[in-house]
C-alpha cells in the first residue's frame, strides 16, 4: 500500500484496511496535538485512492473493515466521497464497516442530506475529536469551534444515523482543580446532550513540537498527576446521566483503564476509580513509560 507519513487510526480500526484520502488534517491547530505537523493538508486525487483501492484488493482479497485516512476525510467533496465509497463497495464485496475521523467544521460543512447520502453509502463510524464541552478551554486548544458548534456538529453525525465515537481529553487544564472540574462537568453536559454511542476518554500527554509541549516547558502548563485525572474521571462519570453510552477508557494514554456501558456499570466504575484514589497506590496505574498515544 502507498502512505505518505505517518499513519494515525483509532485503536479500534486496528483491523480495518486504512486508505490514505487526504494527507495532514484540514485544522491542525489544535495546541495538544503533534500527529501532522510535518505535512501541510491536501485531498489526494481521486485516481491515486482509486488506484490504491485496487492494490488493496489484489493484496488483501477483500475485506469486512476501511478506516479513511488521515485526519479529517469528511472534508473532500461529497461527491467525490461517495464514489470513493462506491469504489470500495465494489472491490470488497464483505465490506461492512467505513469509519473516519471527522472535524467538527467540515461536518458543520454539509448539509443533513450530504451526511445522510454518506450513511447510506457506507461511511458508518464517525470519530469526533470533542475534547471538552467548555467554550473557554475550545479556545484556549484552538480547536476553531465553539461548544455549540461541537454540539451541533456531534448531533448532525448522530441525526444521519452514523456510529458516533466522541474523544474527550483529561487534564487539559493543567493541575488547576477549579478548572478541572468545569472541564469535566461541562463535558458529561455536552456529551448528555450529543449521545453519542461511545464516548473515548484520551489523558492529555505533551508532544513534541506541539504548542502545549512549549507550555510546560516554559512552565505555563503544569501537567496533572495520575491521580488528578482520575478525579477528573470520576467528576465526569458522576456528571453523565445518558443511558446505553459505551465509555472506551482503555487508551494507552490513560493512567487507568476502566471500560463499561452507561448507567448499567456506572457503580462498578466509580468504585474502580474510588479504590484507586483511596488507596493512592502507584504501582496500580500504568507506569509512565508504558504511556502514550
Amino acid at each position: 500500500m502507498r502512505y505518505e507519513g505517518n499513519i494515525y487510526r483509532p485503536f479500534s480500526e486496528a483491523n480495518s484496511y486504512l486508505l490514505q484520502c487526504t494527507i495532514g488534517c484540514s485544522h491542525n491547530r489544535c495546541t495538544f496535538c503533534g500527529m501532522y505537523k510535518d505535512r501541510k493538508f491536501r485531498i489526494r486525487t481521486l485516481d491515486e485512492i482509486k488506484t490504491d483501492i485496487r492494490m488493496a484488493k489484489e493484496y488483501y482479497g477483500d475485506v469486512e473493515k476501511v478506516f479513511l485516512c488521515d485526519g479529517d476525510a469528511i472534508a473532500i467533496e461529497t461527491d467525490i466521497l461517495l464514489e470513493i465509497l462506491q469504489e470500495l463497495r465494489d472491490a470488497f464485496p464483505s465490506l461492512r464497516h467505513v469509519g473516519s475521523y471527522v472535524g467538527p467544521q467540515s461536518t458543520l460543512g454539509k448539509s443533513m442530506a450530504e451526511l445522510t447520502a454518506l450513511r447510506e453509502a457506507g461511511l458508518k463510524k464517525a470519530y469526533l475529536g470533542v475534547e471538552t464541552g467548555d467554550d473557554l478551554l475550545l479556545k484556549e486548544i484552538r480547536k476553531g469551534v465553539t461548544a455549540d458548534e461541537m454540539l451541533q456538529a456531534g448531533r448532525n453525525l448522530v441525526a444521519a444515523g452514523m456510529n458516533l465515537s466522541s474523544m474527550v481529553l483529561l487534564g487539559l487544564t493543567g493541575r488547576d482543580t477549579k478548572r478541572s472540574r468545569e472541564h469535566a462537568i461541562a463535558t458529561a453536559e455536552i456529551t448528555n446532550k450529543m449521545k453519542p454511542h461511545y464516548l473515548a476518554a484520551l489523558t492529555v500527554t505533551p508532544v513534541p513540537n506541539t504548542i502545549l509541549f512549549n507550555q510546560v516547558q516554559k512552565g505555563e502548563f503544569e501537567v496533572m498527576d495520575a491521580f488528578e485525572t482520575l478525579e477528573e474521571m470520576k467528576v465526569l462519570f458522576e456528571n453523565l446521566t445518558i443511558d446505553n453510552l459505551k465509555f472506551v477508557g482503555i487508551h494507552a494514554s490513560n493512567y487507568l483503564p476502566v471500560n463499561g456501558t452507561l448507567q448499567r456499570d456506572k457503580a462498578q466504575m466509580l468504585a474502580t476509580i474510588n479504590s484507586a484514589l483511596e488507596k493512592r497506590d502507584r504501582s496500580k496505574l500504568r507506569d509512565e513509560h508504558m504511556r502514550g498515544l
